[in-house]
């Protein structure tokens, strides 16, 4: 009778594993297998609306994945180009706003004709702005908001953005110069003269149509008058009366001028919380 050999210990062992690998590799395959043959290229009008539909039903996230389908599946349709703009609203809308800004950029670098630029710009500048916090924290990002703000104004004047852009934009100034008037109040209070005029001083500069400025104004007869200089503070008083002249703090700064007391300065002061 033929004999087989016998099969050494070891050999056997390592028959075993590779057998039993090929074993679990078999399932594996056939899911890999399963997944490429199930996968199918959809109509590109069904995926684009099935993201909007996404979209509108508040679902950011599967709508964004839905558009980034559009693009995959069909990247030189008229749809893929709608889709990086749609993808990119999706992301804002999911305040993913660094992503967003990333995804508008590359729409406007590779669409600069596209009809839908102006919304493009609009969409990044309102990235920035609902980044902003308040006065007290740093203002980079209420100095971003502002540029592409005005980057919508100058560049679209006539587009439907330009309006809401440019309500914003006012808004951005206001908020800058609440921040200046922050410091400045700080820097009152702690008797730093000089910093705190620079910090008032820079509001009428760079932010004459605020809200803030009559305030700056009243400020500054405040600090003149605490120095002793009767006659900055007065015509200071007088450019106030003459923008100003119904308003609270001109009739503040009126009644400190007649008084003339550095003490009244800091009781007037009191009245609008600075102390």
């Amino acid at each position: 009778m033929l004999r087989l050999p016998l099969l050494s210990m070891d050999f056997s062992r390592q028959f075993g594993a590779v057998f039993a690998a090929a074993l679990i590799a078999l399932p594996l395959l056939s899911a890999c297998s399963s997944t490429k043959d199930d996968y199918q290229e959809r109509p590109v009008e069904e995926l684009y609306n099935e993201a909007m539909d996404a979209v509108e039903g508040n679902e950011y996230l599967r709508g964004s994945s839905l558009f980034e389908d559009v693009e995959r599946q069909h990247p030189y349709s008229v749809w893929a180009t709608k889709a990086q703009l749609m993808g990119a609203y999706a992301l804002y809308k999911r305040n993913k706003y660094d992503d967003a800004v990333v995804a508008l950029d590359r729409f406007i670098q590779f669409h600069p004709g596209n009809r839908d630029v102006p919304y493009a710009y609009y969409l990044k500048a309102l990235c920035y702005y609902e980044q902003i916090t308040d006065v007290e924290r740093d203002q980079k990002t209420t100095e971003t908001a502002a540029k592409y703000l005005r980057e919508v104004v100058d560049r679209f004047p006539n587009s439907a953005y330009a309006r809401d852009a440019k309500l914003k934009l006012d808004l951005t100034q206001n908020h800058l110069a609440g921040k200046e008037m922050t410091i400045g109040r700080y820097y009152q209070k702690r008797g730093q003269w000089l910093a705190a005029i620079n910090r008032y001083r820079a509001v009428l500069d760079h932010y004459q149509t605020t809200s803030q400025v009559p305030e700056a104004l009243f400020r500054l007869v405040e600090v003149y008058t605490t120095l002793g200089m009767e006659a900055e503070a007065k015509n200071t008083a007088a450019v106030l009366g003459h923008n100003y002249p119904g308003s609270e703090w001109y009739e503040d700064a009126y009644t400190l001028l007649n008084e003339g007391a550095a003490k009244s300065a800091g009781e007037q002061s009191s009245w609008h919380g600075l102390w």
